[in-house]
């Protein structure tokens, strides 16, 4: 599965694109606002993340910016499946390319590529020393839950809170004959 915005390529990750993805991703600064990924990160760590088995329905994707050469490696975004069963929309965008607008038309995408997939409602987070990422989240329409609660970040080693969004994607039917 590929998506194409007017300004991104958003395409699984292969196991050439690991050095690319290395040094995009290297930065303290992403890495300690994501829940799952190690610091420092290391070529060994993104050749295992691009060597996970991905389950169709909870597409992965690096983020490309479209060029007149050679797409340049942005990011990452990608629907994953939360302990509590509900699927999480997530991404990173390497410094270099921050306040260029790129989580949100990346998220816009994914989050078109969630309906088509059936899923009726995302959540999100962020740590709550991360505002930006929930200003992204609420432009892509999130709703605040109201909730803030501690999340593990393993580049930082420890717990974090972290405050919780949700997307209504389509409504159920049962609402929809009700209205």
């Amino acid at each position: 599965m590929f998506a194409r915005t007017e300004r991104l390529l958003l395409r699984p990750g292969w196991a050439e694109d690991a050095p690319a993805l290395a040094a995009a991703i290297a930065d303290e600064m992403i890495v300690r606002n994501l829940a799952t990924a190690p610091w420092p990160y290391h070529l060994r760590d993104a050749e295992a993340f691009l060597a996970q088995p991905r389950d169709p329905v909870l597409p992965s994707f690096l983020i490309f910016a479209r060029t007149k050469g050679a797409p340049r490696l942005v990011g990452s975004c990608g629907l994953g499946r939360r302990p509590s069963g509900a699927v999480e929309l997530g991404y990173w965008i390497a410094r270099p390319y921050w306040d260029r607008g790129y989580a949100t038309e990346a998220g816009l995408a994914l989050i078109d590529i969630a309906r088509t997939l059936g899923f009726t409602q995302l959540e999100g987070s962020h740590f709550l020393d991360n505002p930006a990422s929930g200003r992204v989240l609420e432009k892509l329409g999130f709703k605040p839950l109201g909730i803030s609660a501690p999340r593990l970040s393993c580049a930082r080693g420890a717990e974090a809170q972290a405050r919780l969004l949700r997307l209504t994607l389509a409504v159920e039917e049962d609402e929809a004959l009700a209205a």
